[in-house]
């Protein structure tokens, strides 16, 4: 009896039908959290070259940052973190869904506590920290509860898939300062593969 195996390829299917149908935000977490979770539980169906750190091909040699699909409002990548690997306080400007594969990470996730009346200035207070496991699946939803920091406080490599509504290659979003409140724009420009 042959074990059937959730290939990438039928998650962005999946979850491209999903988007097509313009489910509201509810249904597209409900839904599509379900078909991350199956994709993250069988990550040998991630080709291995987008499991492991970009190394000397990429910006961090212990990271690795791939896109794997671009379509209409559906954006997928694979997330390689490194032992160490930290990024700081950050949002995306879309919805969001992070499905861990391998390994594990630290989420610190934090709301604005400002009246947001500038644009360069932000009050953040952490809400909270959770250890995202294999088959995990974090949501963002923009404005509301998108502001996180990672870390890969292990000494392995951390693998995950990251699927969003707009591709990120681009699309302006901000870097925040827990110590001065500065808010800093910037874009993603490429991913390690393309």
């Amino acid at each position: 009896m042959a074990i059937s195996t959730y290939t990438l390829e039928q998650f962005i299917a999946d979850m491209q039908e999903l988007v097509d149908t313009g489910v509201d935000q509810q249904k597209l977490f409900d839904t599509g959290s379900v078909y991350l979770e199956r994709l993250v539980t069988t990550p040998e169906a991630i080709p291995e070259e987008y499991r492991v750190p970009a190394g000397s091909r990429g910006r961090r040699a212990s990271h690795g940052s791939y896109a794997l699909y671009r379509g209409a409002g559906l954006f997928v990548s694979s997330v390689v973190w490194g032992p160490g690997d930290h990024v700081g306080p950050h949002d995306h400007k879309t919805w969001g869904m992070i499905g861990v594969a391998g390994n594990s990470i630290q989420e610190t996730r934090y709301r604005r506590v400002d009246d947001r009346d500038r644009d360069d200035f932000a009050r953040l207070e952490k809400d909270r920290t959770t250890l995202v496991k294999p088959g995990d699946v974090s949501l963002l939803v923009p404005e509301v509860d998108e502001i996180h920091a990672m870390d890969n406080f292990s000494d392995r490599n951390t693998f995950e898939i990251h699927v969003y509504g707009q591709d990120l290659v681009g699309l302006p979003r901000c870097q925040y300062s827990l110590e001065t409140g500065q808010i800093k724009e910037f874009m993603t420009t490429r991913f390690d593969n393309c």
